[in-house]
């Protein structure tokens, strides 16, 4: 990487032509504006997921949108091997691997820690955890110098919160493994970084909330209380993704950025 980007104009630091990239959990929610920004920015994108109908529907909407090729791979990111074909298939056929997106996760289940099960927590830990880390190994023993992953975490890895409290935990466990895995990828020259965003209004959050909203809550109401007065939106986050996973963010590496309006400030 070259170290001096002053001369470089900021249309061209942010462009993402002739780099692939991965993203999985891309089919749907924050990981398809992800796909679609990244495209965007001249990106060719694999979209990684296990809905297989859906991320070839995304693929296909994004690369005519674009003008770029985006491919639809099922991927299951509880499967180390499945992990490890995507990232092959994403060199055979792009021409390399450059960006690599670990999204896919389990959304938090309410519930008190009393009654989780041990099941449910192995499910919690196997997906947003272990597949996050097979996820950047598989990547990084691909990439080249340059490379970027980028983790996408949550603001409950800063602050827990009641009834989520395995989800709590394995995105704690996301922002050590960040940290650690810019420690030791930095020698390659292989930045890793991490989104933390906060709640963002996508088709999972609303099926996480439809029981309070049963109950009476006013969901729409209650994600609206940030310091900027909306919901996120799939699209804030992305557009921060594409910022780090570009040259913009050259000197960027183990640190994540919380993306919440400032509900974390209050």
């Amino acid at each position: 990487m070259i170290a001096d980007q002053s001369a470089r104009s900021l249309a061209d630091l942010l462009s993402l032509s002739g780099r692939a990239a991965v993203v999985t959990g891309g089919a749907s929610g924050i990981g398809r504006a992800i796909v679609g920004r990244l495209a965007e920015a001249g990106a060719d994108v694999v979209v990684a997921d296990l809905d297989i109908e859906r991320a070839e529907a995304t693929a296909s909407e994004i690369a005519a949108r674009s003008g770029r090729r985006v491919l639809a791979s099922a991927t299951d990111v509880s499967d180390t091997a499945s992990l490890a074909a995507v990232a092959d298939r994403c060199v055979a056929e792009l021409g390399g691997l450059h960006i690599w997106i670990n999204n896919a996760g389990i959304y938090p289940t309410t519930g008190p820690a009393i009654e989780a099960t041990d099941e449910f927590i192995d499910r919690m830990l196997t997906v947003n955890v272990r597949g996050t880390f097979a996820g950047a190994r598989e990547a990084s023993r691909r990439m080249q110098s340059g490379g970027v992953i980028v983790n996408l975490v949550s603001t409950t890895g800063f602050r827990g919160a009641v009834g989520i409290s395995g989800y709590s935990t394995s995105k704690h466990a996301v922002i050590g493994l960040t940290k650690n895995l810019a420690l030791e990828f930095a020698a390659r020259d292989i930045r890793v970084v991490g989104v933390a965003p906060g709640v963002i209004d996508t088709p999972g959050v609303q099926a996480q909330l439809a029981p309070l909203a049963a109950a009476g809550l006013d969901v729409a109401s209650r994600m609206q209380r940030t310091l900027l007065g909306r919901a996120g939106q799939p699209d804030d986050i992305a557009r921060m993704v594409t910022v780090l996973a570009s040259d913009l963010a050259a000197w960027v590496t183990g640190e994540v950025l919380v993306v919440d309006a400032g509900s974390l400030a209050g």
